[in-house]
């Protein structure tokens, strides 16, 4: 009769073997992809202007990291506040508040649209590579939704703040 401990050996170098192959075929650390990411990242709106969704102490916030290119304005003009308007949309809030209900939304939050100086209620949705960003008065029903679309962080141009 053989003696086990070869045979305890050989099955030992065999487990070894196997674990080794399947540690090398799995990534360690995986990180999840972007449409994994759910809301937050870079998103690109509908006139070119690249957004950053992120934590910050009032939950989530969104702040211009990029302007279109293009003859536009380059500070806040239609501000109410005259005292603002000369402050630069480059790196410009414009979102806080969000409370993130899980990866894919958030509410709650209130959105600034320096197009028009106005001031609404919002919530967001992700799908994967499209957000879907919608602002409000009073009742989500009396507004509208805007479709914007994720981009890599090397969209940003504006100087970090």
């Amino acid at each position: 009769m053989e003696s086990l401990t070869p045979v305890i050996a050989r099955i030992g170098i065999r487990v070894l073997t196997w674990l080794s192959a399947a540690a090398a075929a799995a990534p360690l650390g995986a990180q999840p992809t972007e449409a994994d990411a759910g809301v937050r990242g870079y998103w690109q709106e509908p006139s070119g202007a690249v957004i950053q969704i992120a934590p910050c102490t009032e939950g989530l916030c969104l702040k211009i990291v990029a302007l279109p290119a293009g003859d536009h304005p380059h500070t806040d003009v239609y501000n109410p506040d005259r005292g603002l308007r000369g402050r630069p949309l480059c790196g410009l809030s414009i979102g806080r508040g969000f409370a993130q209900t899980d990866a894919r939304h958030a509410d709650g939050g209130h959105l600034y649209d320096p197009k028009s100086g106005r001031t609404y209620s919002g919530s967001m949705s992700a799908e994967g590579n499209t957000l879907r960003l919608r602002g409000y008065v009073g009742i989500s029903l009396f507004g509208r939704t805007e479709t914007w679309s994720r981009v890599g962080p090397e969209h940003v141009t504006c100087a970090s703040r």
